[in-house]
Formats: structure tokens, C-alpha cells, sequence
């Protein structure tokens, strides 16, 4: 599970979130198949089921308030696994664009290293449609050990060998909500749930109130579930492994 390559323990989540109504309201349970065309309104995408989505109803220019994404902009992260082990995370809004299932996607870059190495690089492809949502289209990405190349698993394009799109971030997020973020079957099969639009969360870069929390979790590894947090005006500052682990990853900067 990533997104964007973003991951304390439960105590601390307690500590960080305690402005969180996570409990939530009934589902929201949208429609399967659903077209986004100029205007009218998208469903959230669920399961496996395909969507049809019109090229023309989106955007590169991505403005959603939980994660505006402006070419040249940045943010730096620190992640910490169980063991201790450190890794900082660069994320970048590119000038470049990809044409996805005749969409034109904004492309993201992920760095991660360890040491000064790198150890994984990914670039994910996103654009926002004309609601508000901002939506995933796939990533390539590449793991390295030593230097070299290791895996390029979890890699997928929306429309290739069955990929199908997700959404990130729906345009008004309720608590309740749940939606696919993505889908390549075996590979990439993340789902996330609204918890609260009312969190609170204290990083190095600062501390937020009104932050958007997120569950996120996985069939291929049922044991493991993540919490994300996007503050307004600034993106996600941080992600939790709350099942099936103890990772944290935390913002140190944003420009």
C-alpha cells in the first residue's frame, strides 16, 4: 500500500488524533458504472466494477484543498518502520503530463531513500475532475536493493490488462464514504473510508486541526491497515500503520 508512498502505532494515533469523530455514519453506497460527464455529478468508484469516465470532464490543474498539487511543489517526509529504520520520501508535482484512457494526467514524482540511497522511485499519474475529486490513474514504479533493480511490482496504468481507476480524494468528503483508490488485480487493490474531516495531527512541519483522516486498507494483506491524514492548504502530513505493523510517516516540509 502506498499513496503517495505516505505510513504510529495505535497509542500514538490516540495522541494525534483526538479531535477524530471517526465512527461514522452509514456508507455511502454509489453506483457502479456510473459515467463523469461535464457537469454531472461522479460516482465513487467501489470494488472491482469499471468505470466510464469522459476525458473532457477532466483536468491537470488540480486544486482539491486536502492536496493541491501546483507544478514544482514538494514535500518531504520522514518514515520510520518498526525497527527504527529511517527513510525520507520526496514527493514533486512535475510540468509533465500523461495521456491515460484519453485523459491527460498530472505526473507525480516519489523518491525514497535510505542512507542516500535510493530504494524506491515512482511516478504516479493523477487528475481531478470537474466536482472536485481528485482521482488516480496508476504508477510505475521501481524498488531497488543495493542499487539495483529488485521489483516493479505494484506498477499499473487504468485500462491496461484490466486496471481500472480510483479516486484519492473525493471532492466533499464525508465520514462514512468508502471508494477504491485503485485497482490491478493481485498488484494494486487499495480501498479507503472517510473517518473524520475533524482530526488532529502534530508532525515536524506543524501541528493541524480539522485534518481529514482516512482508513486504508487492502485485500492482499488483510492484516494491515493504515490511517492517512491531509490537512487543508497543505496535503498529507501524515500515515499511520495501525494493524500489522508500527510505521509512521511524518511531514518535515513543504514548499
Amino acid at each position: 500500500m502506498r499513496h503517495a508512498t505516505l505510513s504510529i502505532s495505535a497509542a500514538l494515533l490516540i495522541g494525534f488524533a483526538t479531535g477524530c469523530g471517526g465512527g461514522s455514519s452509514q456508507s455511502t453506497t454509489p453506483e457502479t458504472g456510473a459515467t463523469a460527464t461535464g457537469g454531472e455529478a461522479t460516482s465513487l468508484p467501489v470494488g472491482t466494477e469499471p468505470m466510464k469516465l469522459d476525458p473532457a470532464d477532466f483536468t491537470t490543474e488540480i486544486d482539491h484543498p486536502y492536496w493541491t498539487m501546483k507544478s514544482g511543489s514538494r514535500w518531504i517526509y520522514r518514515e520510520t518502520d518498526a525497527e527504527g529504520a529511517k527513510r525520507r520520501v520526496e514527493v514533486t508535482v512535475t510540468n509533465d503530463t500523461k495521456m491515460i484512457i484519453g485523459i491527460e494526467a498530472r505526473v507525480v514524482h516519489d523518491i525514497v531513500t535510505e542512507g542516500g540511497q535510493v530504494t524506491e522511485d515512482t511516478y504516479d499519474w493523477y487528475a481531478q475532475d470537474s466536482e472536485g475529486s481528485l482521482w488516480y490513474l496508476g504508477e510505475d514504479t521501481k524498488e531497488y536493493e543495493n542499487g539495483k533493480l529488485k521489483s516493479t511490482e505494484g506498477s499499473w496504468e487504468a485500462g491496461v490488462d484490466g486496471a481500472q481507476p480510483g479516486i484519492i480524494l473525493p471532492v466533499d468528503p464525508k465520514p462514512g464514504m468508502t471508494y477504491r483508490e485503485e485497482y490491478y488485480k493481485g498488484q494494486a487493490e487499495d480501498q479507503a473510508e472517510v473517518l473524520s474531516v475533524t482530526a488532529h495531527s502534530k508532525v515536524p512541519y506543524g501541528t493541524f486541526d480539522n485534518v481529514l483522516q482516512t482508513r486504508n486498507y487492502t485485500p492482499l494483506e488483510p492484516n494491515l491497515v493504515e490511517e492517512k491524514f491531509y490537512a487543508q492548504g497543505v496535503g498529507p502530513v501524515l500515515e499511520i500503520t495501525v494493524t500489522g505493523g508500527s510505521d509512521r510517516t511524518e511531514l518535515l516540509s513543504y514548499k
